[in-house]
């Protein structure tokens, strides 16, 4: 069974960037939905036992376990994107020159970052991958998509779909995106 991962932040820590409503209903409803969605869908069957991970990979192309692929990419992406927020920590010096190398600035990189996620239509996320040569990469999934299936393994993300930002900033994402990135996320 999959668990409902804990926040290591409390609910009301990230106003106003991020609102104690918002969290409410991001990480109480819809995370905590795709959890429990995940677990029906595997109870009972030889993937109950197995990891998140695991289930993802196992379900990946699969018409018939697509359901089942969306909520299980889902949980693993909100798992992600939670571990994102960095209350009081931050990238060390190898990460920030590393990001300066690829990116060529800090700003620039965040720069990309907004970018990106003002682009992509509809919902999705917005991640921060190392690629299979080890390199840092920007990326955007849909839906349940990850970078996991494609051999990449998540540094952070931003989540774009509505419900992490709608009551806070309406229709504004690139404001939201500006706000997160600039507050919120770790680096």
């Amino acid at each position: 069974m999959i668990k409902f991962m804990d926040l290591d932040f409390k609910k009301n820590e990230l106003e106003p960037v991020i609102s104690e409503n918002t969290i409410n209903f991001h990480y109480g409803k819809h995370h905590k939905a795709y959890v429990d969605k995940t677990n029906e869908l595997i109870k009972g069957t030889e993937l109950q036992d197995m990891s998140l991970e695991d289930i993802i990979e196992a379900s990946f192309g699969k018409l018939e376990l697509m359901v089942l692929y969306n909520n299980a990419g889902q949980v693993f992406n909100h798992n992600v994107y939670w571990n994102s927020v960095g209350i009081g920590e931050k990238f060390d010096e190898k990460m920030y020159k590393e990001i300066n190398d690829t990116f060529g600035s800090l700003d620039d990189f965040r720069n990309k970052l907004v970018d990106e996620g003002v682009k992509l239509f509809g919902s999705g996320w917005v991640w921060c991958v190392r690629n299979e040569d080890g390199k840092l990469e920007i990326m955007t999934t849909k839906n349940g998509d990850t970078p996991l299936v494609l051999g990449k393994k998540a540094i952070f993300n931003i989540d774009v779909w509505e419900h992490a930002y709608y009551l806070d900033y309406q229709n504004l994402r690139k404001k939201y995106l500006e706000e997160f990135i600039l507050n919120v996320l770790k680096i």
